[in-house]
């Protein structure tokens, strides 16, 4: 059983604008941590697959700086959407490259911007859940240990009797909840986070789509027989222009019955927003997380990002401030999940520089 790692990268970050942008988002930013996370998420796997067995799912304005940071992984394995479409033609999509390369391929599907510090303890989840996938058929998926009512996660329920060690089977799959909701999971002992990540040989997941998405199937079979030939772009951009945008979750894993869960015991952040950002950073003893030259008076529990200037602040507390050349956001950082509307206003009025 050989093992491919599957690398969601062709999201926007709209949450961390104004430093992610279409053309460098926020998955290949150093945003935590001392690189970029998609090449955190590149060296997490050393202990699971090697680079040749590595693909990036990811679009055209993005593909080059890609290929600059992760020099390793072969310039074909870089698989480019016309668009985004959401994540089960994406999932899709990547299966057909990893079916035509191993048959009996084994697909672990990760988003490229997660936070994991735990790496053997990463590994050793993913390699368990390789054999799993392979052995029982079916799609296994990564749920959290909850430490916190998080209403800004997804949950997954299991039915807490093992199938194997530290293999679950899936009763629901539930939206990000509501404050009480979220307690609620949390007192019943069988929520799990759902993590975005994906163990599943590319068979069984193509056998799943074709019984529960035959629309998206028929298109990624007529498209097979193109992959590698020049009839490939336009035909990717054919199907692309028709297919429904949908997510795994909503197409096939809420679906399926043969939905599986592995415990993962290792820390996780989706670093899903600024506040989660300001959450993961050293802080000093007024709990102000800095990044540039800064003079504080008075200022308390707040995030400031500016390298290039000097930044003063004075009497003012829980604020976000994020400076860019050519654009600067100062938010309450009770609001980090309305930064997507600025990009959304952004994009109705055509300030496409700013995007």
């Amino acid at each position: 059983m050989k093992k491919y790692a599957v690398i969601m990268a062709g999201g926007v970050g709209s949450r961390f604008w104004p430093r992610s942008r279409e053309k460098s988002p926020k998955q290949l930013l150093q945003i935590v941590g001392d690189s970029s996370m998609i090449s955190q998420t590149v060296a997490r796997l050393e202990e699971v697959t090697e680079k040749e067995n590595i693909f990036i799912v990811t679009n055209r304005l993005q593909r080059e700086e890609i290929q600059k940071q992760l020099p390793g992984i072969p310039h074909d394995n870089i698989i480019e959407e016309p668009f985004g479409r959401n994540t089960a033609p994406c999932i899709g999509l990547a299966a057909l490259f990893v079916e035509k390369k191993d048959k009996d391929g084994v697909m672990i599907v990760l988003p490229a911007d997660h936070l994991i510090p735990d790496k053997e303890v990463f590994s050793e989840t993913l390699n368990l859940g390789a054999e799993y996938a392979n052995e029982v058929k079916g799609l296994v998926t990564i749920g959290i240990p909850p430490t916190r009512p998080e209403t800004g996660y997804g949950y997954i329920q299991i039915d807490e009797r093992k199938v194997k060690e530290n293999l679950f089977k899936v009763y629901t799959f539930a939206e990000k909840p509501n404050l009480t909701t979220a307690e609620r999971f949390i007192e019943s002992g069988d929520f799990l986070w759902n993590s975005g990540m994906f163990i599943w040989r590319a068979d069984t997941i193509l056998t799943e789509m074709q019984k529960l998405m035959p629309e998206l199937y028929f298109d990624l079979m007529n498209l097979k027989p193109h992959l590698s030939t020049e009839k490939f772009s336009s035909g990717l951009q054919t199907m692309y222009g028709k297919i429904r945008s949908i997510s795994i979750d909503y197409g096939i894993m809420e679906k399926s019955n043969k939905v599986y869960l592995i415990k993962g015991k290792f820390s996780w952040s989706d670093v899903g927003s600024w506040e989660e950002v300001y959450h993961l950073s050293d802080k000093d003893e007024n709990g102000n997380a800095v990044t540039g030259d800064v003079y504080l008076e008075g200022t308390n529990n707040s995030y400031i990002y500016n390298p290039g200037k000097f930044t003063a602040l004075l009497g003012v507390q829980d604020l976000l401030v994020i400076n860019t050349p050519d654009a600067l956001l100062v938010c309450k950082r009770s609001m980090s999940q309305d930064v997507k509307k600025i990009v959304d206003h952004l994009k109705i009025n055509k300030k496409i520089e700013y995007l």
